[in-house]
């Protein structure tokens, strides 16, 4: 029988699919539209949202259980007036627009049990031209002319690293959909909630770990009558299942995470069963190679039925990810079988081993694909160092952390860095081998002068050189050497780095080791810079950038080069210092680098400083984007460098309106690495042109399009300029084109290198 619409319920973060199924429900050739996705997702209310929306538009609504396909009226039935059980609001008569006579079927829930027979009896319902069927279902019902709407769960934050500092903007979070959610069922269940600084990261996680679930998310805003979102965070790590307390009348299903998941895997077989066992000791983001599978029809099975899902590409390949609660919950039906040590060791052993295998790859040509491969990888090769640590295997962790110098380097996970090189030589100790141990004490001395602590770096160096004596290995012991230059260096001794740094280098060049030789060389030149030595400098650099392309070490390359940089400022050459940290920001941009990028955002902004003074504002975005960037790895800066970057704001506040200078710092701050590299590369290159007014050609513009211009130059949007000036944004747009083609140019780009040369 024909069933009453539930309530009406808000939709939080819907808009697009909403407009997108009310387009397909007025189209008069769409017969069925089936919107599917994983349990929990807000299927049901959407659809029961979309007909209350356009019901009105047809003859007759009627809402139908899709687990008595028998008692389903005919299509000769459902021509007849609407019955009492129908809700009056979708009694209306049909609008103009609209042929009349057109019947809406809601068909909620056609999974299980329920598909074969929903699918088969909308075969026949389908055939009269006057229905269309809105259906909700995990997996499309496979019905010829079905026209499917994929929902997704809701965005969440992105990952956040470093120390508190970093913590996400309450303002920034409540934008994203699944927070939004959150927050308004958090307050629905204690009015007194809001979102603060202090539970703003509490509240991102909770949503990251619950994936953006719509069910999950309004369980755990329930939970904050009783729990403080840091404590309800620690609890759902590793057990989202533990949420309940979902609404008496709501389906069983949706009265806890743990009987959402049971219904979830309802019906799979033995081999789907045992496959998502076996994927859910894998960490969110892994790749099928990673994981040692293929396309199979497995595989296709657990992305129908919402049990994997993708949650992003990279390098052309899917990644994925078993989603909570299902995790959990398979998770927990693996340790009841007894198979979940083995299956942690083989994800183990798997990770191991592709960690041993791109050390190649980080050499050369492949550096930027395999960097960004194992950075995507990241979290699971952690996994597989905890599991290797549990069953006390120190010489299989030691080669995986070892294996991640350059990838935990670029990522910037350099305090976690610095901990498992301690970790793991603590937990090996004597049995470790005395060169691994060595090599572990070498490592750490990088992450420390890294993190801003030269001189615990310088520490840490020589303890591993001591230790390096009684292996006798050369090779090592000069790349040691080479790191405790630049190390030295970095503590104010430059003699003592300039020393070590000339030994170091003849020893490696000597043995034909030509990466390390490179950096040898680049740490030398710094260290000649730093005594007045420029020409020997420039020497010594030319060798080592010569190398560095020479090999394909784009990241080698590109510390190089700000080097370049530094030397050609000092020479008053800023053409050349241009050139070279832009190069250097694409090379950094290839491998998504989060270590050095910050103080080349900064050398950057320094130079647009110098160079192109209208571009104020984006020099600001650079400034406020290097602080963020820098916050996430939790490095520290020299005290000098620190104070050159605290003038530069100082003065751009001082220049700039101070409601410009909040708006650019706020832009920066919300700036990734893509975003930050390419707003640098966007600015102007620096001229030389000696005028101080106008150029000829320039001097036809009025003065309203030479504000605009000048407007343009320091990277404002329209809408922005537009707020500027107090005028509307379409006279922004005809203003921007008369520029362009007055001064000849085909780009906001151009124009702001034209105004550059006005000055």
């Amino acid at each position: 029988m024909p069933q009453t619409l539930a309530p009406a319920a808000e939709l939080v973060g819907r808009e697009l699919e909403t407009a997108l199924l009310h387009e397909r429900l007025r189209d008069p050739l769409v017969r069925l539209v089936t919107v599917t996705g994983r349990a929990g997702v807000g299927k049901s209310r959407l659809a029961l949202e979309a007909v209350r929306e356009v019901g009105g538009e047809f003859a007759r609504v009627a809402v139908l259980d899709a687990t008595a396909p028998g008692s389903w009226p005919a299509p000769s039935e459902l021509s007849e007036p609407s019955g009492p059980s129908e809700p009056p609001a979708q009694s209306r008569s049909p609008r103009p627009s609209q042929p009349s006579g057109r019947i809406l079927l809601l068909l909620d829930d056609c999974d299980h049990e329920a598909r074969p027979a929903a699918a088969r009896a909308l075969e026949a319902l389908t055939a009269d031209p006057r229905v269309i069927v809105l259906a909700t279902s995990v997996e499309p019902l496979g019905v010829y002319g079905e026209l499917l709407l994929p929902l997704a769960p809701l965005p969440v934050p992105g990952p956040r690293r470093g120390p508190a500092s970093a913590a996400a903007d309450p303002h920034a979070l409540q934008e994203v959909a699944s927070v939004a959610l959150f927050v308004r069922r958090a307050r629905e269940a204690d009015p007194a909630f809001s979102l603060t600084l202090e539970n703003a990261a509490a509240v991102a996680e909770i949503c990251r770990l619950l994936g953006g679930l719509p069910l999950a998310l309004e369980l755990a805003a329930r939970r904050l009558r009783l729990f403080p979102p840091h404590l309800l965070a620690s609890r759902l790590r590793g057990r989202t299942t533990m949420l309940s307390g979902g609404p008496a009348n709501a389906p069983a299903r949706h009265r806890s995470l743990a009987a959402l998941a049971e219904w979830s895997c309802r019906g799979l077989d033995g081999a789907d069963r045992e496959l998502l066992g076996q994927l859910s000791v894998y960490e969110p983001g892994f790749g099928l190679w990673a994981a040692g599978l293929s396309a199979e029809a497995a595989v296709e099975t657990l992305l129908d039925r919402g049990l994997l899902a993708v949650v992003g590409e990279e390098q052309g390949e899917l990644r994925l990810a078993v989603p909570e609660p299902v995790r959990s919950y398979a998770r927990a039906e693996l340790a009841g079988s007894g198979g979940e040590a083995a299956a942690l060791d083989a994800h183990a052993e798997r990770y191991r081993s592709l960690v041993s295998g791109a050390q190649p790859g980080l050499r050369g040509t492949e550096q930027a694909r395999v960097l960004r491969e194992l950075a995507a990888e990241g979290a699971n090769a952690i996994a597989a160092l905890r599991r290797l640590r549990e069953r006390g295997d120190g010489e299989a962790a030691a080669a995986v952390v070892l294996g991640c110098r350059l990838p935990w380097l670029a990522q910037g996970r350099l305090r976690e860095g610095l901990e498992w090189c301690d970790h793991t030589a603590e937990a090996g100790g004597a049995a470790l081998p005395e060169a691994v141990r060595a090599r572990l004490a070498d490592l750490s001395g990088v992450f420390a002068l890294a993190l801003g602590d030269p001189q615990e770096a310088v520490r840490r160096h020589r303890h591993a050189l001591a230790l390096g004596k009684n292996v006798g290995d050369r090779r090592q012991n000069a790349l040691v050497s080479a790191r405790l230059g630049a190390a030295l260096l970095e503590s104010g001794d430059p003699a003592g780095a300039r020393a070590v740094l000339v030994t170091a280098l003849s020893a490696l060049e000597s043995m034909g080791v030509t990466g390390g030789a490179a950096s040898a060389a680049a740490s030398l030149a710094a260290a000649l810079r730093a005594d007045g030595d420029r020409r020997r400098a420039q020497e010594t650099l030319d060798r080592a950038v010569e190398a560095f392309r020479r090999i394909r070490d784009g990241r080698g390359l590109a510390g190089a080069l700000r080097t370049v940089a530094a030397l050609a400022l000092e020479g008053d050459e800023p053409d050349r210092a241009d050139r070279a940290l832009r190069e250097s920001l694409r090379l950094y941009g290839a491998v998504d680098e989060r270590t050095e990028l910050p103080g080349l955002l900064e050398e950057f902004a320094l130079l647009l400083m110098r160079t192109a003074p209208a571009q104020r504002p984006r020099t600001v975005r650079l400034l406020a984007a290097a602080d963020t960037l820098r916050a996430e790895t939790g490095a520290e800066v020299a005290d000098e460098w620190r104070s050159a970057a605290e003038r530069a704001r100082t003065e751009l506040s001082a220049r700039m309106d101070w409601t410009d200078f909040a708006v650019a710092w706020a832009e920066g701050v919300r700036m990734a690495v893509p975003e930050a590299v390419a707003e640098a590369l966007s600015a102007p290159a620096p001229s030389h042109r000696p005028s101080a007014a106008p150029a000829p050609e320039d001097r036809s513009l009025t003065p309203r399009q030479v504000q605009v211009a000048l407007l343009v130059s320091e990277g404002m949007t329209n809408r922005q300029i537009a707020a500027k000036l107090d005028i509307s944004e379409w006279t922004v747009v005809n203003h921007v084109r008369q520029v362009m083609r007055r001064l000849g140019c085909s780009s906001r780009v151009q124009v702001a290198g034209a105004v550059g040369r006005w000055a």
